[in-house]
């Protein structure tokens, strides 16, 4: 248990230094040396969990979305809605995200599939338009997929107009202002007067989640003491 701890431990260092390396140098220019020399492991150790420079990309970019894992809410655009604010905080600090944000949008190399980030936060976005279309929150006239798209695209350019601009400080407002404008036209009156669009609740998320994910670290070193 303790090898494989361990494992999980180092491929979360390696995934974290790689996605600072991209996130500074672009994929182009970013080399395994510079990954290795900033997670501090040898290149056994990184060729273990990944092959190449490619999967260690392509590995960045699913967990991007896996790492925003908002709490349930009564209402389902709320879950929504937390999840873009919790990702627009994290993208200021986060290696991960603000890695994969690079790798996504990024124009260059050819060698990269950056589709997939893009389909996974879409398909993301979708479940959730899906869950919400069905508990009535949402109008009958939106189309789902389409709607998750453009929200997705339009998160996209987002970002990159932040990070030009505050190098992302002002990403939470920009995205409180395009949620006032556009959810007006996807959710029923009602269920639009309870969203708390508050650019503020993606750093209150945030904390909660990150709580919630040490806690069974802390009981696993409680239990680790107990042993010895």
């Amino acid at each position: 248990m303790a090898q494989q701890d361990r494992a999980i431990r180092t491929r979360r260092v390696i995934l974290e230094s790689a996605a600072a390396v991209f996130d500074e140098q672009g994929y182009d220019r970013a080399t395994i040396a510079e990954v290795l020399e900033r997670a501090g492991v040898t290149k056994g150790a990184l060729y273990f969990h990944f092959a190449s420079k490619e999967q260690l990309a392509l590995a960045i970019l699913q967990e991007q979305v896996v790492d925003i894992a908002v709490a349930p809410q009564p209402i389902k655009l709320q879950e929504f809605v937390d999840a873009g604010h919790v990702l627009a905080f994290r993208l200021r600090t986060d290696p991960i995200q603000r890695g994969a944000a690079r790798l996504a949008v990024e124009q260059g190399s050819n060698h990269l599939d950056r589709r997939q980030s893009m389909l996974a936060w879409g398909q993301f976005v979708e479940g959730l338009f899906d869950e919400a279309k069905g508990r009535g929150e949402v109008l009958e006239s939106v189309d789902v997929r389409d709607t998750a798209e453009l929200f997705v695209g339009a998160f996209a350019g987002l970002q990159m107009m932040s990070q030009a601009f505050s190098n992302r400080a002002d990403l939470s407002h920009r995205l409180t202002v395009f949620f006032q404008h556009t959810l007006p036209s996807i959710a029923v009156p009602p269920i639009l007067a309870k969203l708390d669009l508050g650019p503020e609740r993606g750093e209150k998320l945030n904390a909660a989640l990150q709580q919630k994910a040490q806690a069974p670290a802390e009981a696993g070193a409680g239990l680790d003491v107990v042993a010895s």
